[in-house]
């Protein structure tokens, strides 16, 4: 099993920056992909970026340019850089881990970008 917990959400005005951090635990030796999803009202739950032990970081191509994702070697933190903010990118923020088997899923943090 694994844990995450996610943290860094907030408020921002447009054209700020945020960052997220998510801090995994258990059976992190088995990981081999980490990223973030988000959730905006009324909408369902997307893909914003991800990384894997296979390749580079993936990005959904609205955040492409804006979002940097980051996991630290021991694989225990994936962080979400997020610059030039658009009232858009309003979401719940969902920490996501897989080991080829499971995915697991974090509780969430709400970002809030105001116009």
């Amino acid at each position: 099993q694994v844990q995450l917990v996610e943290s860094g959400g907030g408020l921002v005005q447009a054209g700020g920056s945020l960052r997220l951090s998510c801090a995994a635990s258990g059976s992190i030796f088995a990981i081999n992909a980490m990223g973030w999803y988000r959730q905006a009202p009324g909408k369902q739950r997307e893909l914003v970026a991800t990384i894997t032990d296979a390749g580079g970081p993936n990005y959904v191509a609205s955040v492409k340019g804006r979002f940097t994702i980051s996991r630290d070697n021991t694989k225990s933190t994936v962080a979400l850089q997020m610059s030039s903010l658009k009232p858009e990118d309003t979401a719940v923020y969902y920490c996501y881990a897989g080991d080829g088997f499971l995915d697991y899923w974090g509780k969430g943090t709400l970002v809030t970008v105001s116009s």
